[in-house]
């Protein structure tokens, strides 16, 4: 779910720490991405003309293979090497959030069914959306397909987002790369969002960079933790009758969460808010703060050679894609994942700011003048 309205407060109190870019701008990047979050987004948006899921002849679906092959192979086009982080086992305090997923998913089937009945095929394809969730299998299938095209990946302990935060924090990367907007509580120098839309040619990518975006709201780290657990993350309920704007007020003018708690329960009658029982939001904020993730410095990975053989029995043979197409990925593939691809001028020129710049020329023109007037 990601924290809800957060982006749009980034853009109104941190407007400089948003940059748009195309695909071709991030050549020579390396960035990890959160794989569970791809593949959702692909079962969804990867679809028929019919706005069905795309399957192979014996049913089975095929629209998360799809979309993950398409979108690496974008990637790798334009000189990104991407690493796909996967989702572990969820904190407890996720239970609740999953528990009303489930819940939304079993209303979306009975709806759907009364849509079937009533013959409204838009109103299917919406509630069949809903009930979209992915498996094991999905997860399973995404793996030994990335094996097979060389693109590596990480089983993260926990949040696949902070794991991705770690590597580019560590400088494994260069981003982290989700839609779930609380990336940014787990401090990576970069979030990248939109890189693998489906309709990435047309939307642009957003670039935040997280430590502008927190110094833009004149906060440190854990008030920032604590606005966007009042926003409304996945680890427990927002308070009652508190939108963005009014959370954002509310820790502007309290400081923390423990302050706003005070407040509330110290001024029953001057304030309309309800705090939600047994409220876990310490148990959150240790979550952003301390997540777990295993260190950079255990983790090691590479690009490999793709194995044109495995693709053609897995993809044609097994899931009913196009040989030629899966052909002509590997040859993209074997091209844009060669060892020594070409760095980015950024990483070969220092940039001398102008102060300093200024400060040297000064240095040597009184160097020279003092050369001139001992000759005198």
């Amino acid at each position: 779910m990601g924290v809800k309205g957060l982006n749009a407060l980034i853009k109104d109190h941190s407007p400089g720490a948003i940059k748009e870019f195309q695909l071709k701008n991030l050549f020579g990047r390396k960035i990890a991405i959160d794989a569970s979050m791809c593949l959702y987004q692909y079962l969804i948006a990867v679809r028929q003309g019919d706005g069905q899921n795309l399957t192979n002849d014996k049913g089975e679906i095929t629209s998360h293979l799809s979309g993950m092959f398409y979108r690496t192979l974008r990637m790798v086009e334009n000189g990104i090497k991407p690493v796909y982080v996967f989702d572990g086992k969820p904190p407890v305090l996720k239970g609740g959030e999953l528990e009303k997923r489930y819940l939304r998913k079993e209303e979306a089937i009975k709806k759907m069914e009364d849509a079937k009945e009533e013959g409204s095929a838009e109103d299917i394809l919406k509630f069949e959306k809903r009930m979209v969730r992915v498996s094991r299998e999905h997860n399973d299938e995404a793996k030994k397909l990335l094996e097979l095209m060389g693109i590596p990946y990480i089983n993260a302990p926990c949040e696949a987002e902070a794991q991705c935060a770690e590597l580019a924090r560590g400088g494994k990367v260069f981003a982290a790369a989700s839609e779930d907007m609380d990336t940014i509580c787990y401090s990576p120098p970069y979030l990248l969002r939109h890189l693998t839309f489906s309709e990435a040619r047309k939307i642009p990518i957003d670039q935040i960079d997280c430590k502008t975006a927190i110094e833009g709201f004149e906060m440190d780290k854990k008030t920032f933790i604590d606005l966007c657990i009042l926003l409304g993350c996945d680890y427990c309920e927002t308070i009652k009758g508190v939108g963005p704007v009014t959370a954002f007020k509310l820790i502007k003018e309290h400081g923390s969460i423990d302050n706003i708690v005070k407040f509330i329960n110290d001024n029953p009658d001057k304030t309309k808010y309800k705090l939600p029982e047994n409220w876990p939001y310490e148990e959150a904020r240790e979550l952003f703060l301390n997540p777990d993730i295993t260190p950079c410095s255990e983790l090691s990975f590479k690009w490999k050679e793709p194995d044109l053989e495995g693709m053609i029995e897995f993809m044609v043979n097994d899931k009913g894609f196009s040989e030629d197409r899966v052909k002509s990925g590997y040859e993209k593939l074997k091209k844009g994942l060669k060892t020594g691809v070409q760095g980015r001028l950024d990483g070969f020129f220092k940039v001398v700011p102008k102060k300093e710049d200024d400060k040297k020329r000064k240095a040597k023109d009184t160097k020279t003048n003092g050369k001139k007037k001992a000759r005198k």
